[in-house]
């Protein structure tokens, strides 16, 4: 695989003798591909069946004449003014039954079946017109679903279908009341019509209830997606993908991309730094300019799964941003490390958002590779030297790593449903076990549940996993050593605590007796070095003590092949057990300075330095803002 680059453009935004040279300098910049017209449908159709797309045609035909590929996105993220007047009821509800109401974007129900046949109808149209066209060469279907909030809704279209999934899915009212628990302060129901949804109830709803509407909202944006995917499929040959938003988790992302052919994400590093990622003021203030050194590389192992092996970047950032709550440059150095960074994890294309930064709306004050009146912008220079990279590095590709983590999007519903401590965090615990693995020097792949057993692994961790069911008994299979917990197999599928008590193991003779949440000025220490934050877990059973809390009580039970974790590690605790499970494993750790880290290709050993300084590491010094590729065996670390 030969990585290319690609930008997003919108020629509905420029003059239209702007786009011949707009596209000629995206060929001398490097780049490849070209994403438009997700955005576009007031233009596409300007009133109900007012078709307009000689605009279109000519963009395409320029573009694609230049030597760009394009990718042609459906518009169905921004519904035109119009859409809203022929449906007023489309608009998503939030959780105080207030519209999410026209203006911006992502302004519609999931659940509407009357905007999904609207979605389908112009997904077939422009099918049909450009399906075969030599110059779109893939799909991207809708925009960053889940976005600004915009997965669950409680509008009454999304009441009416809930009613008719929990019906399918529990086929009797008194099989829902036993599932969910309802004797408890007196909640039976006697007919699924009266189920409301879990909103504006006077105290916490029923967990059971609140996790049926989170699979039931996950399974929507499936639908959704997948209504359009059929649109597209007899029409087209080319690949069918979506651009996911980081951190984005109220939908299962595995799902939709069942569907597809290729995931995609969205990388902003700087903007989700300060945005949507818990650290300290030491740690935001070091890397301010550059990103925290694994958020980005969790999300492209992550989508690298999602997609089955094929994932792209479909939006880097290339300057500020402008929806967090601060917005520096970048570094010198860091666009093109942001790229060469994805490359090393799989990247098929890396795209830059955007080519000209927009002169008016929301976006106005969002860097892109040009600023509004053509000029370079700073990106621009670094996404043309990548570009050179690339052409000498050739093809590149990735290597099965040897451990893996399971990421469940489920578990993360039922623990934000019942968080029972406000440190404990699903994706905060699954990151934190990514980051021990980066700080270990270990190349890591991720899992759904249902991929566990596919590959043999030598570790697979599996944190926090809610609801275990088989899970068990494939990871026994698939790999040397599996880790579990905190919080692995606490549930069933509807929110009770299982019969036989958490974890449920049957290979692991471990139970947990007693969990207490603790406040961040509180933690439970263990002996030889490190501690258990957020969550601590009291264990028996006969299962070998591996470590211990100074209380005396087991910090890690475990028997060949798999371990219970009792608490939250701290990083300290992390890197004891990683080194453990290295022991057990025949594991080659490769231990890491902060901000450097380290992916391996199936030719590459690709070093990363996330730091504004050089780092020296095994006899090599990698500068600031740096990224270095070295053949495997060229030298002897």
């Amino acid at each position: 695989m030969k990585p290319e680059l690609g930008v997003c453009y919108y020629p509905e935004h420029w003059p239209e003798e702007n786009w011949a040279k707009d596209a000629a300098r995206m060929i001398e910049t490097g780049l490849t591909w070209v994403r438009i017209g997700e955005f576009a449908w007031s233009r596409m159709e300007p009133t109900p069946g007012d078709l307009q797309f000689g605009w279109l045609d000519r963009a395409i035909e320029t573009l694609g004449a230049a030597g760009l590929k394009i990718v042609l996105g459906t518009p169905t993220a921004t519904p035109p003014r119009w859409m809203l007047d022929k449906y007023p009821d489309m608009l998503a509800m939030d959780a105080n039954d207030d519209p999410r109401k026209f203006g911006s974007r992502r302004h519609y129900c999931f659940s509407h079946v009357g905007y999904i046949d609207e979605c389908t109808r112009i997904a077939q149209i422009i099918g049909q017109r450009y399906g075969r066209n030599p110059h779109i060469a893939a799909w991207q279907i809708d925009n960053e679903y889940g976005c600004h909030d915009t997965t669950i809704s409680y509008s009454e279209a999304a009441l009416e279908a809930f009613r008719h999934w929990l019906a399918d899915r529990y086929s009797s009212i008194d099989a829902l009341n036993t599932a969910w628990g309802n004797v408890f302060w007196s909640m039976e129901y006697n007919s699924f019509d009266q189920i409301e949804l879990p909103n504006q109830t006077v105290t916490e709803p029923n967990p059971a209830h609140v996790l049926a509407f989170r699979r039931f909202s996950s399974d929507q944006v499936v639908a959704f997606n997948k209504a359009q995917v059929d649109a597209l499929r007899p029409l087209t040959d080319a690949p069918l993908l979506h651009n996911y938003m980081g951190r984005v988790l109220e939908f299962d992302h595995f799902d939709v991309g069942d569907d597809l052919d290729i995931a995609t994400w969205d990388s902003y590093p700087i903007g989700f730094l300060s945005d949507r990622l818990e650290a300290d003021e030491a740690h935001k203030t070091a890397f301010l300019q550059q990103g925290d050194p694994d958020m980005q590389a969790f999300h492209h192992d992550l989508y690298r799964a999602v997609g089955h092996g094929r994932w792209w970047v479909m939006e880097q950032q290339p300057g500020p941003v402008n929806w967090a709550p601060y917005n520096p440059a970048p570094l010198p150095g860091m666009v093109r490390l942001w790229s060469l960074e994805a490359v090393a994890h799989g990247a098929e294309v890396v795209s830059y958002f955007r080519w000209r930064q927009a002169p008016f709306g929301q976006e106005q004050m969002h860097a892109g590779l040009l600023a509004p009146n053509g000029h370079d912008a700073p990106g621009l220079a670094e996404a043309r030297q990548t570009a050179v990279d690339l052409a000498a590095l050739g093809e590149v590709h990735p290597a099965r790593a040897p451990v893996a983590i399971v990421f469940d999007y489920a578990s993360d519903w039922a623990w934000a449903t019942q968080p029972q401590g406000a440190g404990f965090n699903y994706f905060k615990l699954v990151f934190s076990a990514y980051r021990a693995l980066r700080r270990a020097g270990l190349s890591v792949d991720f899992l759904s549940p249902s991929m566990v057993g596919e590959k043999h692994y030598n570790l697979i961790l599996a944190p926090g996993v809610a609801v275990l069911g088989d899970l068990e008994q494939r990871l026994i299979q698939g790999c040397d050593l599996a880790i579990l917990g905190p919080r692995s197999g606490a549930i069933t599928e509807d929110f009770q605590i299982p019969r036989e008590g958490p974890p449920g193991l049957n290979y692991l003779d471990t139970h947990v007796n007693l969990i207490e949440t603790l406040p961040p000025s509180v933690v439970r220490t263990v002996d030889g070095g490190g501690k258990s934050e957020h969550w601590v877990e009291r264990l028996s059973g006969e299962a070998k003590t591996l470590l211990t809390f100074t209380d005396g009580t087991p910090a890690l039970h475990g028997e060949a092949g798999l371990w219970y974790l009792a608490g939250f590690p701290d990083e300290a605790l992390w890197d004891r057990v990683i080194t453990m499970a290295a022991q057990d494993t025949n594991l080659v750790l490769h231990p890491m300075p902060p901000g450097l880290r380290r992916r391996e290709t199936q030719s590459h050993e690709v070093l990363i330095n996330y730091n504004a300084h050089p780092v020296s590491w095994n006899g090599l010094q990698i500068e600031g803002c740096d990224v270095l590729f070295r053949k495997h065996g060229s030298y002897q670390r």
